[in-house]
């Protein structure tokens, strides 16, 4: 029986979903080559055709990069270009924050509402997977409640390209809490359309977030300016 263009289009979603979950998590390390053995179980009966599809979706995303005779490598970024890169997504957040506040829609607050109850469930549930996706939805739903489509557009890639070295931070319970208790005051200020507020409380929670991030990722070995740090 052949495969439709159809069928073809749902594999390639789904091994890039499966892919892209296995770089945030660190399953597939930063410099690793992704090869079908090294994925065989997690795309159980996935041919080449929408795995090579995949895998051109996630180079568009920053996330792997194809190489001549290497095939897919996870893209591997220093400390410095995360941190270069955090600093552009808080601009382009807190650049949204004001104009949010005075264009978003009470059913657009209820829909983030609605993803922040499922985030917090997440957390109570310990699915920490779950609970970050839905996280980088609500900050994306704030950023496109400014309006500004390309604004919208370079947040979500530049999001795309850093999510894995985010996630790191998250993996700290201690962090994780006080994330889901920002992210309240985050929707008190919609609520209350204080977009100066806001601006304020985005601000300091990505900066929150990166800070214990970049310990884990130091503590990780991960490479900055050039030098590997390892753990002691």
């Amino acid at each position: 029986m052949h495969s439709t263009p159809e069928d073809r289009g749902t594999r390639t979603v789904v091994a890039a979903r499966r892919l892209r979950e296995l770089i945030v998590s660190g399953a597939l390390a930063p410099g690793q080559r992704i090869t079908e053995r090294l994925v065989a179980d997690q795309l159980a009966g996935m041919s080449r055709t929408p795995l090579r599809e995949a895998f051109k979706i996630l180079e568009a995303e920053g996330l792997v990069k194809i190489e001549p005779n290497r095939g897919a490598v996870v893209t591997a970024m220093s400390i410095e270009e995360v941190e270069a890169a955090i600093e552009v997504l808080i601009g382009l957040e807190t650049l949204a924050a004001e104009p949010a506040c005075e264009r978003i829609t009470d059913p657009e607050i209820a829909a983030i509402e609605e993803l922040h109850a499922r985030m917090a469930a997440a957390h109570r549930e310990g699915d920490l997977m779950q609970y970050f996706h839905l996280n980088q939805a609500i900050h994306q739903h704030i950023v496109e409640a400014a309006g500004n489509p390309v604004l919208s557009r370079i947040y979500a890639a530049e999001c795309a390209r850093i999510r894995r070295y985010r996630y790191a931070g998250n993996q700290q319970n201690e962090r994780w809490a006080h994330a889901v208790r920002e992210h309240e005051a985050i929707l008190d200020a919609l609520r209350d359309r204080a977009g100066a507020m806001l601006r304020e409380i985005l601000r300091q929670h990505h900066r929150r977030g990166w800070a214990v991030s970049r310990r884990v990722l130091e503590s990780r070995g991960v490479e900055v300016k050039g030098a590997l740090l390892r753990a002691a």
